[in-house]
C-alpha cells in the first residue's frame, strides 16, 4: 500500500500484462503452474476460453455509459466476452456491496438476469453479502431478496468446512468480486485464499475478476508476516502492504502456498489501469467495501493507523473519519508536535479531538491526530504508523499494547513491539524487515499483471 518513491524495492515490471491491458487483449489465466501458464485464453480455466473484450463493448455489456480512458474491471471484460469463462457452469459468487458494474448495478443482480450465467449461489465474507455487519461479524445465512438465491455465510470457515458449503451450494465455479484496499489485514484477501483451498478441496474452480488496488500498486512495504503469527488477519508470509490487486494475489497465492494442492484459476484482467494509479484516477465509483472504510482516503491512511487496533488506543472507529484520526482520553497537542517532528514524507498530523461512538473510548472525549496526506506519492502509511506508535509511547504515559498482544498478528512477528518498547525510531524498526521486504518483492514481481 505504500505511496513513496523511496521505498526498499523498485517497482516490478509487469509480466506478461501487454494482453491483459490492451482494449482487445485477453482475459488472463492462471493453471496450477502459477504465472507460467497465465499468458492466454487457453489457460486451465474454469470454462471455456476467453476472447477478447474490447473496451467500448465492455461499458455496453454492462449497460454503463462511461467516459473513456476509465479502468475497465475484469467483470466488465467478462460481460463484454460474454461470460464463456462461465459457460456451462452452475456458478457461486462471493461479493459484498463493492462488486458492482461501471453503473452502480450489483454484479449479482446483472448475472443473475442474463440467461448465459447459471448463478445458483451467492457467498458473504466478513461484514456479509449487504456490509450490514461491523468488524468480526458476519450477516450469516439467508436468502437474497431481490434473487431469491440463497446466501451463504464464508466468515469464519475455511478448509474443510468451507469445501462443504461450496459442495452443498451446488456449484462449479466461484467467482471472486470484491474490492481490495491493500493491506495484509483486511480480510478479504484472506476470504479469497480460504475460498481458493477450499475450492481445490471440493473438485471446484475459481475466477477472479479483478478491481484496482485504491492506493496504487508501485511497490510493497512493511514487514512480511513470519508464519507462526498466521491467522485471519495474514494467512501467509506477505508483506503488510503488498501493492498487489487480488487476481495477482490469488495467483501468487497459487503459485507459491497452494502448491500442494493448487485450484484451478482463471484471473480476468482490468484493461487500463497502471501501477502508479490512485483510485480517484480510475474513473469508478466508491463502495465503503466495509463500514469502517467510507472513502479511498482511509484506505491511503489504514495500512499505517490500523496497527493502533493493537494499542490502547482508539483508531477512529465510532467517528465519521475511522483510520484518519487515532487517539485517547488524556492525549494533548504534545503528540501532534512529536509525529510532526519526525519529518516523514508526505503527510502532516495535526492536533484532534473526537468522539467515538462505539468500540474503544466511546462516548469520551479523545485527544490525538489527524494525518493530512498533501504528497500521496511521497506518503508512506507504514512508515506513518510506526512514527505514530513511536511517539504515542514517548509522550503519553498511559500508552499499552493490548494484553493479548494482537500487535503481532497486524505486523506478522513480535519485532515491531520489542523493538518499539525498546526506543528503536522508524529507521531501525523499519530496517528490522528490509531483507524479508526485500525476498518478497522478488517473488512478487513474478505475478504482476500490470505496468
Amino acid at each position: 500500500m505504500t505511496l513513496s518513491r523511496r521505498g526498499v524495492l523498485g517497482l516490478a515490471g509487469a509480466i506478461g500484462s501487454a494482453g491483459a491491458l490492451g482494449a482487445a487483449g485477453p482475459l488472463r489465466s492462471a493453471g496450477a503452474d502459477g504465472p507460467a501458464g497465465a499468458g492466454g485464453a487457453a489457460g486451465s480455466g474454469a470454462g471455456g476460453a476467453a476472447g477478447a473484450a474490447g473496451a467500448a463493448g465492455a461499458a455496453g455489456a454492462a449497460g454503463a455509459t462511461v467516459a473513456a480512458g476509465r479502468v475497465r474491471t475484469g467483470f466488465e471484460r467478462l460481460a463484454a466476452d460474454g461470460y464463456a469463462a462461465l459457460a456451462g457452469q452452475k456458478v457461486g459468487v462471493v461479493t459484498n456491496p463493492t462488486g458492482i458494474t461501471a453503473d452502480a448495478r450489483h454484479l449479482v443482480d446483472v448475472l443473475h438476469a442474463d440467461e448465459r450465467v447459471d448463478l445458483v449461489a451467492v457467498f458473504g465474507p466478513e461484514h456479509g453479502f449487504r456490509g450490514t455487519a461491523q468488524a468480526g461479524d458476519s450477516e450469516g445465512a439467508s436468502r437474497d431478496p431481490a434473487t431469491g438465491l440463497p446466501v451463504y455465510d464464508t466468515y469464519d470457515k475455511s478448509g474443510q468446512k468451507l469445501a462443504d458449503v461450496f459442495t452443498a451450494a451446488g456449484i462449479d465455479t466461484v467467482v471472486f468480486d470484491i474490492q481490495d484496499v491493500g493491506a495484509r489485514f483486511y480480510t478479504y484477501i484472506w476470504t479469497l485464499y480460504d475460498c481458493m483451498r477450499a475450492a481445490a478441496l471440493a473438485g471446484k474452480a475459481v475466477v477472479v475478476l479483478d478491481r484496482p488496488n485504491p492506493v496504487g500498486g508501485r511497490r510493497a512495504a512493511g514487514p512480511v508476516l513470519e508464519r507462526p503469527y498466521a491467522s485471519f488477519v495474514g494467512r501467509e508470509p506477505i508483506a503488510l502492504a503488498h501493492g498487489m490487486t487480488a487476481a495477482e494475489l490469488a495467483r501468487l497465492f497459487n503459485g507459491e502456498f497452494l502448491t500442494d494442492h493448487p485450484v484451478r484459476l482463471r484471473t480476468v484482467a482490468m484493461s487500463g489501469w497502471r501501477r502508479e494509479s490512485f483510485f480517484a484516477e480510475t474513473g469508478l465509483p466508491w463502495v465503503p467495501p466495509s463500514p469502517n472504510m467510507p472513502t479511498p482516503d482511509t484506505a491511503l491512511a489504514y495500512a499505517g493507523t490500523c496497527l493502533f487496533e493493537g494499542t490502547n488506543l482508539s483508531e477512529g472507529r465510532g467517528t465519521t473519519t475511522p483510520f484518519e484520526v487515532v487517539g485517547a482520553e488524556g492525549i494533548d497537542r504534545r503528540w501532534a508536535e512529536a509525529a510532526n517532528a519526525l519529518g516523514l514524507p508526505g503527510v502532516w498530523f495535526r492536533e484532534a479531538y473526537f468522539t467515538p461512538t462505539f468500540s474503544k473510548h466511546v462516548g469520551k472525549v479523545c485527544g490525538g491526530v489527524r494525518l493530512i496526506v498533501h504528497d500521496r506519492e511521497a506518503f508512506d502509511p507504514v512508515r506513518a504508523g510506526i512514527g505514530l506508535l513511536i511517539t504515542a509511547r514517548r509522550v503519553w504515559s498511559g500508552f499499552g499494547w493490548r494484553a493479548d498482544h494482537w500487535i503481532d498478528r497486524l505486523t506478522g512477528s513480535d519485532r515491531v513491539r520489542t523493538l518499539v518498547d525498546a526506543g528503536a525510531d522508524v529507521d531501525e524498526v523499519a530496517g528490522d524487515w528490509a531483507a524479508g521486504l526485500a525476498r518478497f518483492g522478488a517473488v512478487r514481481e513474478g505475478y504482476l499483471l500490470y505496468p
